[in-house]
């Protein structure tokens, strides 16, 4: 009888977590190079650039490939034959592994995970409890899969239930422009069909535990319904011209994924959940003879590309630009940013909020006048670093509180990653500021650009607090100008277009 020792499954989850923060899966590597070689979309190639130089840093220097580490999922596959050395619970084992991966000194990863989500949102400060998975299974070995998930990626979830006769492809075709690009694509789409609305959740989660394999399907050719829709909606979500990071292009996505279920014959539950251009998910198996061992992938896995800003690449001074300067800048510019801006994200800006609400002051020495705001919650540092990885998080979530920071604070511009609602829009037009949008699976990278970082207000709050940064040359993109016009609209508008009727390689 195979015995699963207490140490070695806590050790295996934590090195699995530990190994998926800093390793993307080699298939995503090389299916991101190939989509990299297929672009046309200049602006979409720059964004594939970042992300794959990026993606090599983050092996190499051992960090976060994005400053959001993820919720831990945790997928079991439990050997009815096996039996366990150990006085805790697997979830508890689970949890545990989970919180000495994320609290490691040599690469501590972002704690995001909240208790009493609807009241008071405290942080658990080690990212348990994990969401885990069970299934028991006839065998004498214990399977499991890792996974973390961003929670940009997983707030663009959907879930309907179709009517028998309806299309699932339309379904998704008409959803998947409504997602955004909050889920950094290009990424892979997980499907899950049938069942009940819970078990159609799963299935689409899972689905995107299995490797990239949609150009080895379009060479063989499908054999079953499920392979043709796969194959149709590749091609047909290509087809919507969203690309890398919503800003039109050929590919958004790598791959699409595909688990079914029997279900009622009232029913057809489909749900559909993203993965990011952070993908990031391991598979093992323990037998008993102890920890898992993951084997890092070579560094000749990754193509051989280099970033750099073009000649035509603005310099911008944050200390000392104004708001008639910020006026000139023109949509899809490519700017560099250097000089002091502050950050803060969704808590901050509630807490901003509610000051104003009760007619009081900022914290002192808190102004926003004719400043920069970074929407991030950057990882903590470790080592000789000033910050840790430091990416943008989703811009739309900041929405709602756009016209007060405008009106109230005086900010001349923001940036963050994905594009902006109307509402966030037509303050942006009314205020005459600028929206910048920083590459989201690029936050090892974007930190570099940091070169001092000093807590201004609600140090309470954690990552979330407001801090000052000190940048150099930080790379960021005009998203949308004083004048309203954002090329998250215009661009995937003008790839739509162009698909079918510009030459092009086979994909």
């Amino acid at each position: 009888m195979t015995i699963i020792h207490e140490e070695d499954f806590i050790q295996s989850i934590a090195d699995a977590f530990q190994f998926i923060s800093y390793y993307h899966p080699v298939d995503y590597i090389k299916a991101l190079g190939k989509a990299y070689e297929y672009e046309q979309s200049p602006a979409a190639k720059e964004a594939m650039t970042q992300i794959l130089v990026n993606s090599r840093m983050s092996a190499e220097g051992h960090r976060p490939i994005c400053q959001d580490t993820g919720i831990a999922v945790v997928f079991l596959k439990v050997g009815m034959n096996i039996r366990w050395n150990t006085s805790m619970s697997v979830t508890d084992m689970v949890n545990e592994g989970v919180r000495q991966a994320y609290t490691f000194p040599d690469n501590v990863l972002r704690a995001s995970i909240l208790t009493d989500p609807a009241g008071t949102r405290k942080n658990t400060k080690d990212n348990t409890p994990a969401v885990i998975h069970t299934e028991i299974v006839p065998g004498n070995t214990v399977e499991i899969k890792v996974a973390a998930k961003g929670g940009g990626s997983e707030n663009k979830s959907k879930f309907v239930m179709l009517n028998p006769s309806d299309s699932l492809v339309e379904w998704v075709l008409k959803t998947v422009p409504q997602m955004g690009a909050g889920w950094c694509p290009p990424g892979i789409l997980g499907i899950g069909i049938g069942g009940t609305a819970e078990k159609s959740m799963l299935l689409a989660k899972e689905s995107l535990m299995a490797p990239i394999d949609i150009h080895e399907l379009q060479a063989r050719g499908a054999s079953n319904r499920i392979e043709e829709l796969r194959l149709e909606l590749y091609k047909k979500v290509n087809e919507l011209g969203i690309g890398a990071q919503g800003l039109g292009g050929l590919t958004t996505v790598l791959d699409v994924k595909m688990l079914d279920y029997p279900t009622h014959a009232a029913s057809l539950p489909v749900a559909m959940i993203p993965n990011c251009a952070a993908t990031r998910h391991a598979h093992f198996v323990l037998n008993g003879s102890g920890p898992a061992n993951l084997t890092p992938p070579s560094l000749e896995e990754w193509p051989n590309i280099t970033w750099e800003m073009g000649a035509q690449t603005r310099r911008v001074n944050l200390d000392t630009v104004t708001p008639e300067e910020v006026a000139q800048w023109q949509p899809g510019e490519r700017l560099l940013l250097s000089g002091h801006l502050l950050t803060g994200r969704d808590a901050a800006h509630k807490r901003i909020a509610d000051l104003f609400a009760q007619k009081q002051s900022l914290p002192a020495g808190l102004d926003f006048k004719n400043r920069f705001i970074y929407y991030v919650g950057p990882v903590d540092a470790v080592r000789d670093e000033v910050v840790g990885p430091a990416g943008p998080t989703t811009a739309t979530r900041m929405d709602k509180f756009t016209e007060m920071m405008l009106e109230k604070t005086g900010i001349i511009g923001m940036i963050g990653k994905a594009e902006r609602g109307p509402e966030a829009i037509d303050a942006i037009k009314k205020y005459k500021a600028v929206y910048l949008m920083a590459v989201g699976g690029a936050a090892y990278l974007v930190s570099k650009a940091i070169r001092a970082s000093r807590v201004m207000a609600f140090a309470d709050l954690g990552m979330e607090a407001v801090h000052e940064f000190e940048v150099q040359e930080m790379p960021v993109t005009v998203a949308v100008d004083a004048r309203g016009e954002s090329v998250h609209k215009t661009g995937p508008a003008e790839w739509q277009a162009k698909i079918g009727k510009i030459p092009m390689a086979a994909a």
